[in-house]
Order: C-alpha cells, then sequence, then structure tokens
C-alpha cells in the first residue's frame, strides 16, 4: 500500500515525497501508517499534522521526535505490546483512551501509527468503525486489507467484542465535529431522547 508522490516545485527536478508503507487516509484529516522512517518526513509535512497517535511502548526516536518538535506536533503514546496474545484488560484500556484522542478535533489533523500499521492500528481503526456504526463485516474487511497474510483472529474476536457504548457514556459531554465528504459537515454525536447532552453518532 505504498506510493510516491511527485510534487512540482520549479526546478528542473521534481521532489518526491515518499509517504510511509500501510499510508492511507481513515476519514478527513485521520491517517494511518507503519512507523514513519525520516525519508518520510517531507510527505508527512505536506499533511499539517497537529497530533501523532503512536501505539507501541518502545520509546520514540529521537530524530522522530526532532521531527515533530520542528512541526509543532503533539504525540500520544499507547504502549501496546506487539505480540499476539496481548492482555485483554490493558489493550481495551489502551484502545479507549486512544479512541477519545482520535475523535477530538482538536488533535486533527493526525497520524495513528504502530510499527507496520497493522495489527496495533488496525484495533484502533476497527474501533473507531464500530463508534461509526460500520457494520461488522466492513469493519473487518478493512482491517484485513492492511494486515494482509499477517490478519489475527484475537484482533478480530477483540474488534468485535469493543464496548463503545463505555465510550459513548463518558463523552456525554462532549460535541465532536467532523469535516464531511465533499461540501457535507458530519458531527459525532450521540442521542438520547431522555437526555439534554450532547451526543455521539455515526457518520
Amino acid at each position: 500500500m505504498g506510493m510516491i508522490v511527485e510534487v512540482e516545485t520549479g526546478d528542473e527536478d521534481d521532489a518526491v515525497l515518499v509517504p510511509p508503507p500501510n499510508f492511507s487516509m481513515v476519514e478527513d484529516c485521520i491517517f494511518r501508517s507503519s512507523f514513519p522512517s525520516p525519508s518520510n518526513f517531507p510527505f508527512l509535512q505536506t499533511l499539517n499534522l497537529r497530533s501523532v497517535i503512536y501505539l507501541c511502548p518502545e520509546p520514540y526516536p529521537e530524530e522522530n521526535l526532532e521531527f515533530l518538535r520542528s512541526q509543532n506536533i503533539r504525540l500520544f503514546q499507547f504502549g501496546i505490546e506487539g505480540k499476539t496474545e496481548v492482555s485483554l484488560p490493558i489493550l481495551r484500556d489502551s484502545i479507549m483512551e486512544a479512541l477519545k484522542v482520535l475523535i477530538d478535533v482538536r488533535n486533527h489533523p493526525v497520524l495513528i501509527h504502530c510499527k507496520r500499521g497493522k495489527h496495533r492500528t488496525g484495533c484502533l481503526v476497527g474501533c473507531l468503525r464500530k463508534l461509526q456504526n460500520w457494520c461488522l463485516s466492513s469493519v473487518f474487511e478493512e482491517y484485513q486489507r492492511f494486515a494482509g497474510a499477517k490478519s489475527r483472529n484475537g484482533d478480530l474476536t477483540f474488534i468485535d467484542k469493543f464496548d463503545i457504548i463505555s465510550l459513548r457514556q463518558c463523552l456525554y459531554s462532549i460535541i465532536y465535529q467532523y469535516q464531511g465528504y465533499g461540501s457535507k459537515k458530519r458531527r459525532l454525536l450521540y442521542k438520547d431522547e431522555n437526555l439534554q447532552k450532547p451526543r455521539l453518532a455515526s457518520f
């Protein structure tokens, strides 16, 4: 899922911008990828990122931190182990906290990444899709498209059983506004006819 972007610079040679492997847009102002290397920094600059959600426990490399500081990008780290068998309570809590950061538009544009952009990133995006009321088969198809032959049944089970209701309940007091496709404005709101509170809903 790699791609190379050529940008007209006015010079004889065009600048070539290289996205990280597994790079893709999730929603407007939400992106996903594998771990960015310095060769990807010029491309990331074009995204005007405000935040990065990093899903690995290892310390962020100093050269990556320097890039974030130079671009005034905030780093949110959620240390999820990359093992096949991860403690479900730890995974659930980390994904829940990462989702709160992800759907807060004050953090957009945002890039989500782990090491390969497959399993941990796939779990977070899969849970976001459940929050958006995607049907489970579409959620799984998207996960498997990025994971490929490395697809993990444990990840799919986790996404299936992830409790979106508890996340919605803790977001009653906040409204998250999304830029939709085209000219449409979309909001994540959750409606409860008995409550006069801001709410979270699919779009």
